[in-house]
């Protein structure tokens, strides 16, 4: 669910940020799509029933949806957090949006140790 997830990220998102339901022209802004398509993607999530998807409304996320999501926004949040501090790349919450659905949890668990581990060893006064 590599290009759907996003999606369903930016629903989580949005549904934080401005309340549901998520309108699809926020979520087509948000990952610089076509309405259709948007449209498209949004339908098909209702389907597999991630989401509740009213036409010119938006998108409320379903109990399954949520939980999904809240997966995704932790996988993307120690990406970001990787991409940004370690990796110091231009567009990390870009970079980490495109990549949240495709990394699994063993590999974002990994990422935040190496996170944890940096900051410990920049806490240590080392002599130089």
């Amino acid at each position: 669910m590599t290009d759907a997830s996003q999606y369903l990220l930016v629903c989580y998102l949005g549904a934080q940020e401005t309340g549901e339901p998520v309108s699809p022209g926020y979520v087509a802004d948000e990952l610089e799509r076509s309405p259709s398509v948007t449209t498209e993607t949004l339908q098909r999530l209702e389907q597999r029933g991630y989401l509740r998807y009213e036409p010119y409304e938006g998108a409320t996320l379903t109990e399954q949806g949520r939980e999904a999501a809240a997966d995704l926004h932790e996988r993307y949040v120690v990406l970001s957090t990787f991409f940004r501090e370690v990796l110091d790349l231009a567009e990390p919450d870009r970079e980490a949006m495109t990549l949240a659905g495709s990394v699994s949890p063993l590999v974002t668990e990994r990422v935040a140790e190496t996170l944890l581990e940096a900051e410990d060893i920049e806490a240590i006064d080392v002599p130089v």
